[in-house]
Order: structure tokens, then C-alpha cells, then sequence
């Protein structure tokens, strides 16, 4: 069996040929893209916290989507952690829970606004608009660029069935450079005239190295990290609630078990990233060869780390194909794990925790308007452009 994480079929349902890779050859080489595979849960693991090995600042995905953009997460040690410690505090648990009412405010009024037409595209109209409106607020966006925003983080990623496997369409590179336009205009008007907002820390806030050197961002990476925020900031979150939303439809007893017990919702939301991480994989490169199971990885050598199968594999996770929102999930892959976990996790935990509590309250039994279901395809974050659903006020 051959992996193409390129493949409309895979975009659609990798999980049987997860299975196979893991237990037929777990270090996969692609005959066609050249890259390694690896696809049991203690090998990527072992390679996530492994970054002297496992690099990232050669690229995280197979399209090149990060090419040009200095991000946190193709940023190796020591930089990465100099450069992290700057967001790290203000995405804290702490801070992230003062955004709670303003979250579920936004949550309400977006659900709220479809009651009376009885339908609602939960992707366009929902799941990316609350996230959207939070890191929005959080950088300061203006009014009249946060839609704009929105459609050009959804180029930047979208691919079609039949686009070139591996070459970024040409609607994704344009998205990349309107987009660096618009931030780094942000960027000098918060230099001149800082404010209170995440942009104005990122412009004013010193790098401080392992020995006390003080140095700021530069716009290269400066607008590599505001991409990098607003991408992720609404991005995964958006993937993580309808994809979220369409397996309660499919598991009816789960969804009644937390309309009666809200308090089970945390828990269903783990489930959730584990079933279906936001992210398939992570790609690293290799800096020294690497023998796994009888086989050498060269060093420089692309390697795939197949998240969306570690977090299916049975050897940690027994029957993991189930939907079992009271299972205990122990190592969370679904935002990575290591240096690079996403510094956003606990941001966007609370954003889909609170998405499914207003939701299920007010409309216990949506039922999915399957015919008008669109996918959209990327190697790495497959997932819904449109979910119709028709609602059943409670």
C-alpha cells in the first residue's frame, strides 16, 4: 500500500492506511515524493522531543506553505525558545481563561443570529468566525480587514482534488503576499503608535538570549509570526469544531450524554483531537542519519510525522477507531508535543470547549445536510469548507 498524503482519498479517510503503515513499515519511504514516514505513536514521540535530530527550520509541511515566513515553528533551539518566551506568558492558562466570557459571548451571538432561519454553515458562518473574532480582538485587527483576513488564511491552505501534488496553487502564493502586505503595514503603524494588543508586544518586546543580549524582531519575522497566530489562532480551531461536530452526528448516544452533562464536554473535546488532530502530520529534517526498525534515514532527508496515526495507534490507544468521549487519552498528540506544542493549545481548548456547550444548548439535535458538504484538501490539514446543518432549537 502506497501513502500520498496528497490523495483526495487519503484527505478523506488516511486511518486504514495508517494502520497498514504502522504495522508493515513503520519508517516509509514515498516512491514518488521521497520523503520518510514514521506512524507509530512511541517513534514520533520519540522524534518530537528529539530536536537536535529532528529539525524544523527546513519546513514543516510538504507544500512549502511556511516558505518565507520566520515562524516559531520552524524555528530551532536556541532561537526557538528566546522567541517563544515572548507569546508564552500571554497564552498561559491563566490569561487565556480571562477571555472566557467574551468567547462565549461571540459563540452565542453567532448561534444565536441562525435560530430564526433554522440553518447554519457551521464552518463558514461559526467555527471560523468565533476564533476568528478572538485573535482578531487579541491583535487589533481593523473592522474592516478581519473578513479579508479570514479568506486569505483560507487560500493560503486551501488545495482542490486536482492541484499539482507537492506545488502551492497560485491563489495560495498571492494569499501569502496580500496578506504580508496587510500585516506589516500593522506592523509600522504599532511601531509608531503602540497599543495594548499582540501586535504591539511582538514590535516592542526584546529577544533576550541565553546570555542577557537584547535584540527585536525584524519585519521578516515579525510578519512570520502574525501569520503564524492568525493562521493557527482560527485555523485549527475551526477544523477541531466541525470536524468535532460531525462526529457527534455520527455517534447520537455521545451527543446525548453531553447535552445532559455539560461537565463531560473537556473530555469529548480530547477525544475529539485525538480522532481527528487539526494537523495529519509535522515534517522535520533530518540532521544526522537515523536507523528505526532496520531501516537508515540519511541525514538531510525530509521525514513525515504522521500525528493523525500516532494518535490511532492501538498499541497506546486500545480500539481507536471508537469515539469514546470518557476515554483516557494520556500524552495529548493533537497539537503537537515537545518544544513545538502549539502555544496557542489552551486558547484554542477553551474556544472549542465553549463552541460545543453553546451549541449543544441551544441545538441539541442539528442534524448534517449531507449534499451540501465540501471538502477542502491540503497534505496536512484536511477538512471541511462547507458543513450545513439544519437546526433543532432546544
Amino acid at each position: 500500500m502506497d501513502y500520498d498524503p496528497f490523495s483526495p482519498a487519503i484527505a478523506e479517510n488516511p486511518y486504514p492506511t495508517y494502520r497498514w503503515l504502522r504495522d508493515n513499515a513503520p519508517v516509509y519511504r514515498s516512491p514518488v515524493h521521497g520523503f520518510y514516514a514514521l506512524s507509530r505513536h512511541d517513534d514520533v514521540v520519540a522524534a518530537l522531543l528529539d530536536h537536535d535530530t529532528f529539525l524544523t527550520s527546513h519546513g514543516t509541511t510538504l507544500e512549502g506553505i511556511e516558505q518565507g515566513f520566520d515562524t516559531l515553528l520552524t524555528t530551532d533551539p536556541p532561537e526557538h525558545e528566546w522567541n517563544r518566551r515572548i507569546l508564552a506568558r500571554r497564552f498561559s492558562v491563566a490569561r487565556v481563561q480571562e477571555l472566557e466570557s467574551r468567547i462565549r459571548a461571540v459563540a452565542a451571538d453567532l448561534l444565536d443570529a441562525a435560530r430564526a432561519g433554522g440553518r447554519i454553515d457551521l464552518v463558514q458562518d461559526f467555527s471560523a468566525q468565533l476564533p476568528l473574532t478572538i485573535i482578531a480582538d487579541l491583535l487589533a485587527l481593523p473592522a474592516d480587514q478581519r473578513e479579508r483576513v479570514h479568506e486569505l488564511c483560507f487560500l493560503l491552505l486551501d488545495r482542490g482534488p486536482d492541484d499539482t501534488p507537492g506545488v502551492r496553487p497560485a491563489a495560495s502564493v498571492a494569499a501569502g503576499e496580500e496578506l504580508a502586505t496587510l500585516f506589516l503595514t500593522l506592523v509600522a503603524q504599532r511601531r509608531a503608535e503602540p497599543g495594548d494588543d499582540l501586535i504591539s508586544l511582538l514590535v516592542h518586546a526584546p529577544i533576550v538570549d541565553d546570555t542577557g543580549g537584547e535584540r527585536f524582531l525584524d519585519d521578516r519575522q515579525l510578519l512570520g509570526r502574525l501569520i503564524e497566530l492568525t493562521f493557527a489562532g482560527h485555523e485549527t480551531v475551526k477544523k477541531l469544531v466541525s470536524t468535532g461536530a460531525v462526529r457527534l452526528a455520527a455517534n447520537p448516544d455521545a451527543r446525548r450524554e453531553l447535552v445532559a452533562d455539560p461537565g463531560l464536554i473537556p473530555g469529548a473535546v480530547e477525544e475529539m483531537l485525538r480522532i481527528d488532530p487539526p494537523a495529519q502530520y509535522t515534517g522535520r529534517w533530518t540532521s544526522r542519519a537515523v536507523e528505526m526498525h532496520g531501516t537508515v534515514i540519511p541525514a538531510d532527508s525530509r521525514v513525515v510525522l504522521l500525528l493523525g496515526s500516532a494518535c490511532h495507534d492501538e498499541r497506546v490507544h486500545p480500539d481507536p477507531e471508537a469515539f469514546d468521549i470518557r476515554r483516557q487519552i494520556g500524552r495529548q498528540l493533537g497539537f503537537g508535543y515537545g518544544i513545538h506544542l502549539c502555544v496557542g493549545a489552551a486558547f484554542a481548548r477553551l474556544e472549542a470547549r465553549i463552541a460545543f456547550a453553546e451549541l449543544l444548548a441551544r441545538f441539541p439535535d442539528y442534524q448534517i445536510d449531507h449534499a451540501g458538504v465540501v471538502r477542502t484538501y491540503s497534505s496536512n490539514q484536511p477538512g471541511l469548507k462547507r458543513l450545513p446543518l439544519v437546526l433543532a432549537p432546544a
